[in-house]
Formats: C-alpha cells, structure tokens, sequence
C-alpha cells in the first residue's frame, strides 16, 4: 500500500512540476494605439501573447532584450515564452510613441 500511495504522489508532483515548466499565457491586447495592458508581470516560463485589435500593423520591438515581432496586421498574434527574469520594454517601432513593460519575476 505504501508503494502505491508513494507512487502516486511522484504522479502527482511530476504532473505538477510539467504544468508549472508549461507556464500561464497572459493576452495583451493592442488596440486604440496603445498595448492592453500597457505593463504586465509574469513568471519565468510563462508566455505573453500580442494580439492586433488595431486597423493598422504594430510591432512588439525591445531591442535591447533583442525581441522583434515583425508587422503584426490586424488580427494576427505574436507569443514570446518569457525566459530571464527582469524587465522588458518594448515599443511598437512603426509607432514609437506606443510602449509597454513586461516585468518578469
């Protein structure tokens, strides 16, 4: 009895430890000129979608942090995996004055 309850409980805390490597995915939405939310905080390991509301093509472009999006027409999604804690801001390049942060703890 004591191999199965053992057993279970490894199940149960690799099944925990493989959702947790997978992430959350968060959904920032650009609409209005502008990122929904405009700052986000996430987990090492989790995933941000961009999704383009707007009439126009943006970008998600934080060149220090070496991310590019490339055009993002209406209607279409870019992910990044989060990998390394810190702050990443990014700017919409086709419309500089856009920008967002993601803070990842």
């Amino acid at each position: 009895m004591r191999h199965a309850a053992a057993a279970l409980a490894l199940a149960l805390a690799i099944g925990a430890s493989a959702a947790h490597a997978r992430g959350k995915t968060h959904a920032v939405r650009i609409e209005g000129m502008k990122f929904v939310p405009e700052r986000i905080e996430v987990a090492a390991g989790d995933t941000i979608v961009w999704t383009n509301k707007d009439f126009v093509p943006h970008t998600v472009t934080a060149a220090a942090a070496k991310i590019e999006s490339g055009e993002l027409p209406q209607g279409k999604s870019w992910k990044l995996v989060a990998r390394k804690k810190g702050e990443i801001q990014y700017i919409c390049r086709l419309h500089p004055t856009m920008s967002g942060v993601v803070l990842v703890k």
